[in-house]
C-alpha cells in the first residue's frame, strides 16, 4: 500500500493493522478495497483544504500575500500543500500523520480545515470512538507541520485554539480596519499566536484605508526579512491609536469582546460556522464558566463535528443553525442575557 499510494504508515498505525485489519463501516480496506476510494480517503485532507481556500477564505500566513484571483490562490495552495505531511485515514474522516518510525501522534478528525483532536493517540482514539469513553486529550500534542497550524498550535503548544483567527484581513473601510487591529490585539492579550505576516497585512490594509500613525506606516512597510520587528511595532501602533487602541482591563471582558467578533465573522460568512462555534466554545463559553447564552451555539459546534449520516439531517443544516444562532445573539444586548 505504501509503495502503491506513495505514503508511509506511522509505527503504531502499522502495528495496529498488523494485529488485524478491521473491515466494514468507515475502515479503509487496505487489502482489497476500491483503489479510487482509498485514493479519495488519502486525498481528503488536502482536497478539503483547497475547498476552504476557494470558498471560505482560508489562507496560511506563511504562503505569502493572498492573491486576489481564486485560480491563482488555488495554484499557490496546491504547490504549498504538495509539501505538507501526509495524513493517513484510520476510520472515516479520522486520520493519523504518516510518519514512519514515529508513534503517539493524536488522531485528528478532519473536515476541510475544521480539524480537531479525536484521541490523544491511536489507542485512546479507539476507546473513544468505539466504546464511548471520553478521549484523554489533556496530553495530546501535534508537532506535524501545517496541520499543527490548522489545529491552532505551534510545535507542541497546549491543544487549544491558540493561533490567529483565520479571517480576511482585507477590510473595506477604516472602521473595519481598526476593528481588525483591535481583535488581533485582544488575541495577543490572551496569548493566542498572531503571525507576524498577519500583523503586517492588516496594517497595510488599514493604511490604505486612511488609518494612519507613524508606527503603522513602519509596520505596513516591513519586508519578509524584517518580520521579527512586527510585534514591537504593533504595540506602538496601539499606543498611537489612543482610545481606539484601548483594550478591556480584565480577561472576561476580552473574551466577551472576542466572542462577539467571532459571531460577526460567522454571521458575515468570513469564518466557517463550525470553526466559529468551536472558538466560542473553547475560548468563551468554557473559559467564562459556561454562560447559558453561549450554550446553544457551542452545542451546535459539537453536533456538527460528531454528525454522522445515521444521526439524520446534514452538516449543512447544522452550519445554517450556527449562523442563525450567531445572528440572534448579535441582535440582542451584549453580553447576551439569554
Amino acid at each position: 500500500m505504501e509503495e502503491r499510494y506513495g505514503f508511509r504508515f506511522a509505527a503504531d498505525h502499522r502495528v495496529f493493522l498488523a494485529a488485524g485489519l478491521p473491515l466494514g463501516g468507515g475502515w479503509p480496506d487496505w487489502r482489497g478495497g476500491d483503489p479510487a476510494r482509498l485514493r479519495g480517503m488519502l486525498d481528503w485532507p488536502v482536497e478539503g483544504t483547497l475547498f476552504d481556500v476557494e470558498h471560505n477564505s482560508f489562507w496560511h500566513p506563511r504562503w505569502g500575500v493572498r492573491p486576489e484571483a481564486t485560480a491563482e490562490r488555488l495554484d499557490v495552495a496546491r504547490v504549498r500543500l504538495a509539501d505538507v505531511p501526509q495524513l493517513v485515514p484510520v476510520y472515516g474522516h479520522r486520520y493519523l500523520p504518516g510518519t514512519p518510525g514515529q508513534f503517539g501522534h493524536p488522531v485528528l478528525s478532519v473536515h476541510q480545515t475544521d480539524i480537531i483532536y479525536y484521541g490523544a493517540d491511536l489507542a485512546d482514539y479507539v476507546r473513544h470512538e468505539f466504546t464511548g469513553l471520553p478521549a484523554q486529550l489533556g496530553s495530546a500534542r501535534s508537532t506535524v507541520d501545517f496541520w499543527s497550524y490548522v489545529l491552532g498550535e505551534n510545535n507542541g503548544a497546549d491543544p487549544t485554539f491558540t493561533c490567529t483567527t483565520p479571517h480576511d484581513q482585507y477590510a473595506t473601510d477604516a472602521g473595519e480596519a481598526l476593528a481588525h487591529l483591535r481583535m488581533l490585539a485582544l488575541e495577543r492579550r490572551l496569548g493566542r499566536q498572531v503571525d507576524d505576516a498577519t500583523l503586517i497585512a492588516t496594517a497595510l490594509t488599514a493604511l490604505v484605508l486612511d488609518v494612519d500613525t507613524p508606527a503603522l506606516r513602519l509596520l505596513a512597510g516591513l519586508s519578509g526579512a524584517e518580520e521579527a520587528r512586527a510585534a514591537d511595532l504593533f504595540g506602538q501602533v496601539l499606543d498611537e491609536l489612543g482610545p481606539a487602541g484601548d483594550l478591556p482591563a480584565d480577561e472576561a471582558g476580552i473574551r466577551w469582546e472576542l466572542a462577539r467578533w467571532w459571531l460577526e465573522l460567522v454571521a458575515g460568512g468570513t469564518v466557517r460556522p463550525a470553526l466559529g462555534a468551536d472558538l466560542i466554545a473553547q475560548e468563551a463559553w468554557a473559559a467564562l464558566g459556561h454562560p447559558q447564552p453561549l450554550l446553544r451555539i457551542s452545542a451546535e459546534g459539537v453536533r456538527h463535528e460528531e454528525w454522522t449520516p445515521e444521526a439524520g439531517g446534514t452538516r449543512e443544516a447544522i452550519a445554517a443553525a450556527i449562523v442563525a444562532e450567531a445572528r440572534r445573539l448579535l441582535a440582542g444586548p451584549w453580553p447576551p442575557t439569554s
